[in-house]
């Protein structure tokens, strides 16, 4: 059976001994809080300094006396003169500049700024300094190193032509055009009559005075007179050497050879390897590319030795030879007659093309052999390809490897007034000024390439 306990009462003392205690425990905590609070949270009051008072009395003045500014004295320059100063030519100059890696870049032409090799190399990033604008029987160019080559072969002096009289036309339009060309402009001139060449300069000289005084006079002489015509008594002439792809075989078969190679071929390397930007060829003759003849081969080559050691070969060239000395004789006689008819009429006297020697000079004036030549040696020719194909390894080697701007070529045709020449011909000169980037014009006759003249409606 469970029974109900009774609850304790609590003692009265221990009640308020806890009653006391709780109470301390509430003071010290206010106590000891407010201190902290005013210790650490309420900021201090920011304390001030009075200004001091301002004194009763003004500082003393300061004067500051300003002078008047006074010119200094300029005392007259005596002896003192002035001259006018004409073109200033520098003679003989090689302007091909040393390249260097990754350096700012001058380049001849037009435009900005660039950075690449040569200083005269890029075609990006150029300034106009030294620059000319030219202007040659109608074609328009604008250049800073430019180069004419002009052919001095009986070619250009025939009759159809208008004889030494358009040949004079032809010199005055170069030696004005260079004479008109800007400071700072490079030039050279190319003499050619398929046997020989040579340069006004060895190296591009600046154009002025002095340089354009010598030129007239170095060209004054070249075709004056029909008994020195071409490059036959100019010192100095010669066939150069190409340099450029020296072990290259198809540049080993582009010099003439016994009449054989392709001279155009041969002329616009040499030009190339003057290293200029703009070219104006001048010519009497000019196809294209043209075909370039290459070597025999071995099955060609005994054939070719199998005909000539055949006794009627051998018979039929011994009285070939015999006759030649003879048709001499006949060609000048018929000359001569043909000029004793042209001073009667006041005219000059003819000039024969001898391109191809005394045969090139019996069909002009219109004799025929007795005994013709049993026949030349024969040449085959390279793919017309080959030849394109050359001179894109030629650019490179030139121009491309070193960033400099690949040259434009501009020809100027100058043909018979009714010279017959043929539209595969014309349309091979075209393919070959687009190849360069330049322009063609074919002028025909005296008349035509007078009124073609244009170098003087130019001024830099």
């Amino acid at each position: 059976m469970i029974t109900n306990q009774k609850k304790r009462a609590m003692n009265p003392m221990l009640f308020k001994v806890l009653m006391v205690s709780a109470a301390l425990h509430v003071l010290a905590g206010l106590i000891f809080g407010g201190i902290t609070i005013a210790r650490y949270v309420i900021p201090d009051e920011s304390q001030f300094e009075e200004a001091p008072e301002s004194p009763d009395t003004p500082p003393p003045e300061v004067k500051v006396q300003i002078k008047p500014e006074t010119k200094p004295k300029i005392e007259p320059l005596k002896n003192f003169r002035t001259q006018k100063i004409g073109n200033i030519a520098v003679s003989d100059i090689d302007v091909d500049l040393p390249s260097s890696e990754d350096s700012f870049t001058v380049s001849a032409g037009i435009g900005g700024f660039g950075v690449g090799g040569n200083l005269l190399g890029s075609s990006k990033g150029r300034l106009d300094f030294g620059s000319s604008n030219l202007n040659v029987f109608g074609i328009k160019a604008k250049a800073e190193r430019v180069l004419f080559v002009l052919d001095t072969s009986r070619e250009m002096l025939l009759d159809t032509k208008g004889g030494f009289k358009s040949y004079r036309i032809i010199k005055e339009e170069i030696t004005q055009m260079i004479g008109n060309l800007s400071a700072g402009t490079l030039f050279n001139v190319m003499l050619n009559d398929h046997q020989k060449t040579i340069l006004f300069k060895p190296q591009l000289v600046s154009s002025g005075t002095d340089s354009h005084q010598e030129l007239i006079q170095w060209l004054a002489p070249i075709n004056r007179t029909s008994n020195k015509t071409g490059l036959d008594y100019t010192p100095g002439a010669e066939k150069p050497t190409l340099r450029a792809l020296p072990n290259d075989s198809v540049q080993n078969a582009i010099p003439e050879r016994d009449l054989i190679g392709n001279d155009t071929a041969f002329i616009t390397q040499y030009a190339l390897e003057q290293v200029v930007d703009t070219i104006f060829v001048i010519a009497a003759t000019h196809r294209g590319f043209e075909r370039l003849p290459r070597p025999l081969n071995a099955k060609e080559e005994a054939a070719w030795n199998f005909k000539i050691n055949s006794p009627e070969y051998k018979a039929q060239l011994a009285k070939h030879e015999l006759e030649i000395p003879r048709m001499e004789q006949r060609i000048q006689r018929k000359l001569s007659q043909i000029n004793a008819e042209r001073a009667k009429k006041g005219q000059p006297p003819r000039v024969l093309n001898r391109r191809y020697g005394i045969y090139s000079a019996q069909r002009e004036v219109g004799l025929e052999w007795v005994t013709e030549h049993p026949g030349f040696k024969p040449w085959p020719f390279y793919d017309p390809r080959e030849l394109t194909r050359y001179f894109k390894r030629l650019l490179d080697e030139l121009y491309i490897k070193f960033n400099k701007p690949i040259p434009s070529i501009n020809v100027i045709l100058f043909l018979g007034k009714d010279e017959d020449y043929s539209k595969d011909s014309e349309r091979r000169l075209k393919e070959f000024v687009r190849f360069f980037n330049g322009k063609e014009r074919i002028i025909r006759g005296g008349q035509e390439i007078k009124k073609a003249s244009s170098s003087s409606t130019v001024s830099n």
